[in-house]
């Protein structure tokens, strides 16, 4: 039960972050209630795949679709434009992660010894989710961010290329998660130093063509 309630919990506190950071990276309100339910619907799902199932790949993949639809059912947001918005939370959090993984392992924090192997886990969760948070918050107060996103999520939209664009570059992204994992295996650990490497490319991309994507819309509306 207490292994249980740790891993909804810190699921929870993982989801919630990338929420937080998503909705704060594109200028949307935030809905805490909402965002709290959700989390702990993806943390239960999560846990009885992991544990009851073993489905770990299942899993990744169940988590990034439920994600997406709760952007898009839940918080109302277009449908198109929620597929961009979860890639942005993916690759976000997990160069975060990812960055986080190396470091302590570097640093040998990975090598300590915890009464329980999953604590290590714990630390890392938690420290990734609070770099997440620090991180949106620091957005927020500096008013940066894109707001490119429709407010109504019926509105009729015409895509263009730049948008075409951050559409593939998110697309992938649960694929490179998968591929994280596996590098974590001891046998393939020594490469896993590429991986914030290729989060930190695919998500310069992103934010460069957001970026030229933001100021396209401010220029139409200055017209």
């Amino acid at each position: 039960m207490q292994d249980f309630a740790l891993y909804i919990l810190f699921s929870m506190l993982e989801t919630f972050a990338m929420f937080f950071l998503a909705f704060r990276v594109f200028k949307i309100d935030l809905y805490t209630k909402e965002i709290v339910f959700a989390s702990a619907l993806m943390a239960f799902i999560s846990y009885t795949l992991r544990y009851d199932y073993g489905l770990i790949t299942a899993d990744i993949i169940v988590q990034y679709i439920l994600n997406y639809l709760f952007l898009w059912l839940l918080f109302r947001i277009q449908f198109f434009y929620a597929a961009i918005v979860n890639g942005l939370a993916y690759l976000s959090y997990m160069l975060i992660q990812s960055t986080c993984y190396l470091i302590m392992d570097l640093t040998g924090a990975n090598s300590l010894v915890f009464p329980f192997m999953t604590l290590s886990v714990y630390m890392l969760q938690s420290v990734s989710a609070l770099v997440t948070l620090i991180a949106a918050c620091y957005i927020h107060r500096k008013r940066k961010g894109f707001d490119f996103i429709p407010d109504k999520p019926d509105e009729r939209i015409t895509l263009s290329l730049r948008e075409v664009i951050l559409f593939a570059i998110s697309a992938p992204s649960v694929l490179i998660v998968i591929l994280t994992i596996i590098l974590t295996n001891n046998e393939y650990s020594r490469f896993f130093f590429l991986m914030p490497l290729a989060y930190g490319m695919l998500l310069y991309s992103y934010t460069y063509y957001a970026y030229k994507k933001d100021m396209n819309n401010h220029e139409l509306f200055s017209e």
